[in-house]
């Protein structure tokens, strides 16, 4: 598979792109879609990621999920280690997430990622590998269709997306009048209720608020950054 590298990182020479898909596949053995969350969800995060020239920007927020309050953020940047490769993105992103995740005070019940979760090619996307490294339930939110084919399913507000003929997420229309969006199983939760909590999460725009607001207060770190360089 080819692949153009973002940043002139350099990987151990014992690093391969193969042993990692497969190092991808014997995880994904792991996950776990069926759901192990509490009767009553109050908290939920969103995760996001910016980027400067060579830190991770890590920013996750917590929302009361009836109010969609923010009730907490954190933002925390680390030195970039992996290049942009193309199906290994949570290698480069899990290391400012947990970071930030380590620093709240606040547990949230679920998490939402701005990523792929099993609706991947090696079935470990970023919303899936974070989700094991902490155990916790997660939810992959994307913005584009990485693999699989979406299947209309009659009489329902979202569609399956099928690979192989496994189901693999949904294709998901959390706004009308925009892009749908595809919600996969991350870990320890259904595909049916990550649907359903991604539309509890939206309300005027596409993208559930979680991981909205986690997207403007990473690229608000991530402009503080850039202004503290040119000072």
């Amino acid at each position: 598979m080819g692949f153009q590298l973002e940043l002139p990182i350099k990987l151990s020479p014992r690093f391969s792109i193969e042993k990692a898909h497969t190092t991808q596949l014997r995880l994904s053995k792991k996950i776990i879609q069926e759901d192990t969350l509490p009767e009553t969800i109050k908290y939920v995060a969103g995760v996001d990621i910016a980027y400067t020239k060579d830190r991770s920007i890590g920013a996750v927020a917590v929302l009361d999920l009836a109010s969609l309050s923010l009730i907490e953020s954190q933002a925390v940047h680390v030195v970039t280690r992996f290049p942009y490769i193309p199906t290994l993105l949570s290698f480069r992103e899990i290391p400012p997430t947990y970071a930030a995740i380590k620093k709240l005070q606040t547990r949230p019940d679920v998490i939402l990622v701005d990523g792929q979760g099993i609706a991947h090619p090696y079935r470990l996307g970023f919303a899936a590998h974070i989700g094991l490294a902490i155990n916790r339930p997660t939810i992959g939110v994307a913005k584009s269709l990485l693999c699989g084919k979406v299947e209309p399913v009659d009489g329902h507000e979202w569609n399956l997306l099928l690979d192989k003929g496994e189901i693999i997420g949904a294709e998901v229309v959390t706004k009308s009048g925009t892009k749908p969006t595809y919600v996969s199983v991350g870990h320890r939760v259904s595909l049916r209720t990550a649907i359903k909590i991604v539309r509890s999460c939206t309300r005027a725009y596409r993208i559930p608020e979680p991981i909205r607001i986690a997207h403007i207060l990473a690229n608000k770190e991530k402009a503080k950054m850039r202004a503290r360089e040119r000072n």
